[in-house]
């Protein structure tokens, strides 16, 4: 077993076909196909189902698969360590952001990390932790810094709570309802959601339900702050998002918001990553630089009860309120 065999491999999952495979990785495609049928036979399994339109890892290839992707992704990094540490400003981050830390964080750490490694690659995936745990649990996601996704990640996984967080109510300019104060007179709006979990109806009617409303009319599904914005832009659709979006270039001056009296609470934001993973200098430039920003200053009782109080104001990363 070679390790270019067990990147090809790695590639021609990644890739869902080995034509494509093939191109990624800059060789014959027949050359590819003797590669895979010596490693297969060398394993004495078929690693890939192949279908008309690419292949699947088969029952006993998803598990060689787990396995060589920390392998491949491992000596990626353990090369662009050391070319860093040398002085190299290249390697490549991928990191998972959900909307909230997109709009809130990551302006602020662009032109700092470019300016640090202006020749890294970085490779920014908008979702939720649910979407991108099998990247994490693979290695092939550095990181996921964004909403707490409620639920106990995969035991290979750390999670550590970054911030509270709370949400608030967007509309477009000029919505008949943009003066309501109070959640019960928003009982008849049809309401957007920017989750891709099909329990944003419960995450939604659990803030309804917690003062004594009717379920929310849930209208429309989103998975990307883009489409939503767009839709609440042309549209009476209302949603409730995290507080973010107030101060974001995308929404400020474009959006409305609703001044309900009630609090709405929000998941708080976590960083999830493999517990066994070091990262490079690059990937931890770029979430120092993450923790770090601002969009705007916290305010003096930020910090969530119960959480030790660091000396360094640094090292306790951003509030996101």
């Amino acid at each position: 077993m070679k390790l270019n065999q067990l990147r090809e491999v790695v590639s021609i999952a990644e890739q869902g076909s080995i034509r494509a495979a093939a191109r990624q990785l800059a060789i014959g495609q027949p050359a590819l196909t003797r590669s895979l049928a010596e490693l297969e036979r060398e394993l004495g399994a078929s690693l890939f189902e192949r279908r008309s339109r690419g292949v699947v890892a088969t029952p006993l290839g998803q598990l060689f698969l787990r396995r060589a992707a920390l392998i491949v992704h491992e000596m990626r990094r353990a090369r662009e360590e050391v070319e860093q540490f040398g002085g190299s400003t290249t390697g490549t981050v991928t990191a998972g952001l959900s909307i909230a830390t997109h709009l809130a964080l990551l302006p602020g750490a662009l032109q700092p990390f470019t300016r640090r490694f202006p020749d890294a690659k970085l490779h920014i995936i908008e979702g939720l932790y649910p979407t991108l745990e099998p990247g994490l649990r693979t290695g092939s996601v550095d990181f996921y810094l964004g909403v707490d996704p409620g639920k106990t990640v995969a035991p290979e996984l750390t999670r550590e709570v970054i911030s509270q967080n709370s949400r608030t109510v967007l509309c477009r300019f000029g919505h008949p309802l943009q003066a309501a104060t109070k959640l019960a007179a928003l009982t008849e709006v049809r309401w957007a959601t920017n989750s891709i979990m099909l329990a944003d109806e419960d995450e939604i009617g659990a803030l309804f339900q917690q003062h004594h409303l009717p379920p929310p009319r849930i209208g429309l599904r989103s998975q990307s702050a883009l489409t939503l914005m767009i839709c609440l832009l042309n549209s009476d659709f209302m949603a409730i998002v995290p507080v973010q979006w107030t101060e974001s270039a995308l929404a400020k001056g474009r959006l409305a918001t609703v001044s309900v009296r009630e609090e709405l609470a929000a998941p708080p934001v976590v960083l999830i990553k493999r517990a066994d993973l070091v990262l490079t200098p690059a990937a931890r430039c770029f979430l120092d630089l993450l923790q770090r920003s601002r969009l705007y200053p916290p305010a003096p009782s930020a910090m969530a009860p119960g959480r030790r109080r660091l000396t360094n104001p640094a090292a306790a990363g951003p509030t996101i309120r």
